[in-house]
This record gives structure tokens, C-alpha cells and sequence, in this order.
């Protein structure tokens, strides 16, 4: 990745879209992905098919139809706002008769709802907006009603991608999560970590200091504010080879052996990590106030509960504990 590009969209260098600026996708956008022109080759794949996905709603109109003007730009705008919850397909009747006349469409504009490939429900003429919204509630449900589960599932892929690598891939969808919900905290601290990967520690603070006070008292957050708190430190801790050598010269120099768990924990290298400071434990449970100890369940709480080095490391300490 070059310097002046980033995964979430915007400018690297400059302020971050995504991350630091929370709001909605740009209506042109979304009126990409929402709505459509259809012809009558189009209408199987277009209506059919993507009925069977989510509620389509077919707009019959002609560029004469001095009602279709005023009803266009006001479905437009209600489909653009619902963000998936329907799909918006408009047929020029004129160019494409047939559709309409199959369907037994005589006045217009004449919006039907198709939903897992039929026609379910329909109105005919310019109604406000109003009485749009209802119609697709109806079909659809209340705004938002389905978008949690979709931001779990997103947020789910999310920790995958980037537990396997592929920070781009979760910083993209981290992202867009933002965008939807821009005070999801899981997102944000989602975000903050695809920064750290990408060794942009200053402006994963940057952005930590922008968040808003609820959202950067969320667990999900604190966590990575003591992950930047582990960086800050270890890179003050001095060269890991050095302190390498002083362990091979004195094994039991214990105040070394924590500087280097310390700096091989913020390289990735978690295992080693809590094995020098259960090496630690085991050799001097009061070394700096069995300060070992503390440490190691720090960096629990960074890795989460659920990580395989964390269970680990956790299964050892309980058995130097309770031995």
C-alpha cells in the first residue's frame, strides 16, 4: 500500500474520512446501488430474480407523464433513505410496452411491488412522500429494523479479515460500518487497530482523541488506548537484542526479561511475550510487587478473552497460581 492511499476511503495524509468524520454514505452513492433503469430483457434479472433478496419496487413511467416528474424525485429520495431495505427499478413504458401491458398497467405512474418474484402490492399515482414510507414499512418494516444484525455480520467479517491479514479488506468494512453508524464502537476500535497494523500508531491516537466521551469509554476502545499505551512504552524500553543478550548473560535479570516481553508483545509476538513473564512468576512472584502477574493480565486485556494465546497463557498462569 503506498503512502498517500488508505483502505477507508479519502485522503491518507490529510484528515480521514471514515474515521474521523462520521456520516452517511453520499446519496449519489447509494441511489448507485438502490436504484435502476430497466428494459424488458432486463426485467427477469432486474425484478424477479432480485426480489427474491429484498422487496423491489417497480416504477412504470414516460418522459410525457407530467405526474411521474413530481412522484420520481420523491421515491427516489425515500428508496435512496431506506439503505436496502427496498429496491427501486424504473420501466419507460414507451420504450418497453410490454411488461406493462402483461401486468395490466392502464395509468401512470404506476408503482407495484414485487416480492420473491410476484407482484404483491402496487399504488397509482403522484402520492407524497408520506404515504411512500408507509408503503414500504409495510413491505419491508420500520427503517433500520434488519441493519444491527447486518452491522454484526459486517463488524464479524471485519475481525476475521484482519485476524487473517488482510487489513485493507477490514478496514473497508470498518469503514462502512462507520458510515451507517458512526458512534458503533466496535467499528471505531476496529479502525483504530487496522491504523496499528498499518503502523500508523499517531493517527490511530489522533483518532482515539477524537472520539466522542461515551464512545472512548467503551470496553472495545479502552482496549486499544492500552494498546497504544504498550507501544508508547515499549518503544522506550531500548533495543530487544540487547536485551536479549542480558537474558543469555543472567537468566534471572527479571527487569530485562519484562522490557523484552513488553517490546515482543507489541510485535505480534504474544506467545513469547507471556512466556517471559511466566517465566518470571515462576522464578519470583514478588519481583517488582509480582508485577508479572499484572502485566501479563494487561495484555489479556488487549488480546481479548478469546484469543488462542490469551487461553493459553491464562491455562499457565492458573496452574503456577494454584499449583
Amino acid at each position: 500500500m503506498s503512502g498517500t492511499d488508505n483502505p477507508y476511503g479519502g485522503s491518507y495524509g490529510g484528515q480521514m474520512n471514515a474515521t474521523a468524520s462520521y456520516g452517511g454514505a453520499p446519496a449519489a452513492a447509494a441511489d448507485a446501488g438502490y436504484i435502476k433503469d430497466t428494459t424488458t430483457a432486463g426485467f427477469t434479472k432486474d425484478v424477479l430474480e432480485e426480489s427474491r433478496r429484498q422487496p423491489v419496487l417497480v416504477d412504470f413511467w414516460a418522459p410525457w407523464c407530467g405526474p411521474c416528474k413530481q412522484l420520481t424525485p420523491v421515491i427516489e429520495k425515500v428508496v435512496s433513505e431506506s439503505r436496502g431495505q427496498v429496491k427501486l427499478v424504473k420501466m419507460n413504458i414507451d420504450d418497453h410496452p410490454s411488461i406493462p401491458g402483461q401486468l395490466g398497467i392502464q395509468s401512470i405512474p404506476a408503482v407495484i411491488a414485487f416480492v420473491d418474484g410476484r407482484p404483491v402490492d402496487g399504488f397509482m399515482g403522484a402520492v407524497p412522500e408520506s404515504q411512500i414510507r408507509q408503503f414500504i414499512e409495510k413491505l419491508a418494516g420500520p427503517p433500520g429494523a434488519d441493519q444491527a444484525a447486518e452491522i454484526e455480520a459486517v463488524l464479524a467479517e471485519a475481525e476475521t479479515l484482519l485476524g487473517n491479514g488482510d487489513v485493507q479488506g477490514a478496514a473497508q468494512l470498518y469503514g462502512a460500518v462507520l458510515q451507517a453508524d458512526q458512534e458503533n464502537a466496535k467499528a471505531a476500535a476496529g479502525m483504530m487497530q487496522c491504523l496499528i497494523a498499518l503502523g500508523d500508531t499517531d493517527r490511530a491516537s489522533q483518532m482515539l482523541g477524537s472520539l466522542p466521551e461515551d464512545l472512548a469509554k467503551d470496553p472495545a476502545v479502552q482496549a486499544v488506548a492500552k494498546k497504544l499505551e504498550q507501544i508508547e512504552e515499549a518503544r522506550k524500553l531500548g533495543d530487544p537484542v540487547a536485551l536479549q543478550r542480558q537474558l543469555d548473560a543472567n537468566p534471572d535479570d527479571h527487569e530485562a526479561r519484562l522490557k523484552l516481553a513488553k517490546i515482543l508483545n507489541v510485535q505480534g509476538e504474544r506467545e513469547q511475550a507471556a512466556d517471559h513473564l511466566l517465566t518470571i512468576m515462576r522464578k519470583d512472584r514478588a519481583f517488582d510487587d509480582d508485577g508479572a502477574r499484572r502485566q501479563l493480565l494487561q495484555f489479556f486485556e488487549v488480546w481479548g478473552p478469546k484469543d488462542p494465546a490469551t487461553i493459553a497463557a491464562r491455562r499457565r498462569l492458573s496452574s503456577i497460581l494454584f499449583s
